[in-house]
């Protein structure tokens, strides 16, 4: 589920037990996406940014197989480790650089699924249609592209508290923008997008869903800003990355704590859609 804008293999920031603590609930609030998906036990599904694989465990018993990709070795590895069987196959895909993949590409899938992982994938301007063309080579006529992800306003207080961290340690406004490793467009940008490409829009919209925290060890706030935003903390050095996490958390306080419990929400925005190819 990860990407950076540069053209070198991405740094793995990703492991399936610091997901676990801090993102648990991605795989878990798919009801919408699994719903427009609609598998059938003939289909043959691509899921793009498979990540661990905890999410391809709710299609899964509904098709005839799956491919899994995700460019983190480390997600790719316990998805293999917990969700091995005749009916799947998970490989390491860059998934910027997907037009590339022609063994991927070959016209033959009924469906490609992708959940939470697009707006890593679409971060990098120079690969972000490519990489949507990819999908659509990939399909049969007929097929359809389901997805879910951030959509514009995603997360936005925390994003902002990020960056406002990076420029209090001396980052330049400039780099902690290009830092910011998600691209979450409009309904607007994606639907005019697919189109271009060749894609039908079935459907496309944006859900502001405010979504709890998890409360395991490692996890919360803190543990969701270190996973989620390592790539922009990684501009700082080593020793400042800490107290840099200790400022967001700081801020965000009040913004994201419920008075009645104490549990903490972010601002979540999803776009999703049905896209075919005719």
């Amino acid at each position: 589920m990860s990407s950076n804008t540069s053209a070198q293999p991405p740094k793995d920031h990703w492991s399936a037990e610091a997901y676990s603590a801090s993102a648990s609930f991605v795989p878990k609030l798919t009801q919408k996406v699994l719903q427009y998906l609609d598998p059938r036990p003939s289909e043959r599904v691509l899921d793009v940014g498979c990540g661990d694989g905890k999410f391809t465990e709710n299609f899964l018993p509904s098709v005839a197989s799956v491919l899994g990709i995700d460019s983190s070795p480390a997600m790719i590895e316990a998805a293999k480790r917990d969700y091995d069987c005749t009916k799947t196959e998970f490989r390491v895909v860059d998934c910027r650089f997907l037009e590339k993949e022609s063994s991927i590409i070959d016209g033959s899938w009924d469906k490609v699924i992708s959940n939470a992982a697009l707006h890593w994938i679409l971060r990098d301007e120079s690969t972000r249609i490519s990489a949507l063309r990819g999908i659509y080579a990939a399909l049969k006529s007929g097929g359809s592209f389901v997805f879910e992800m951030g959509g514009h306003g995603n997360v936005a207080e925390v994003a902002t508290a990020i960056m406002s961290a990076l420029v209090h340690r001396g980052v330049s406004i400039e780099k902690a923008r290009e830092s910011n490793p998600w691209f979450f467009p409009s309904d607007t940008w994606m639907k005019q997008t697919l189109e271009s490409i060749g894609f039908e829009v079935e459907k496309i919209e944006l859900e502001y869903r405010p979504t709890k925290l998890t409360t395991a060890a490692n996890g919360g706030l803190e543990g969701w800003v270190k996973l989620m935003g390592a790539q922009m903390l990684d501009v700082l050095p080593e020793e400042e990355r800490s107290s840099a996490v200790k400022e967001v958390c700081e801020v965000l306080q009040t913004a994201v704590t419920r008075a009645e419990d104490g549990s903490q929400w972010l601002g979540y925005v999803r776009l999703r859609g049905i896209a075919k190819k005719n």
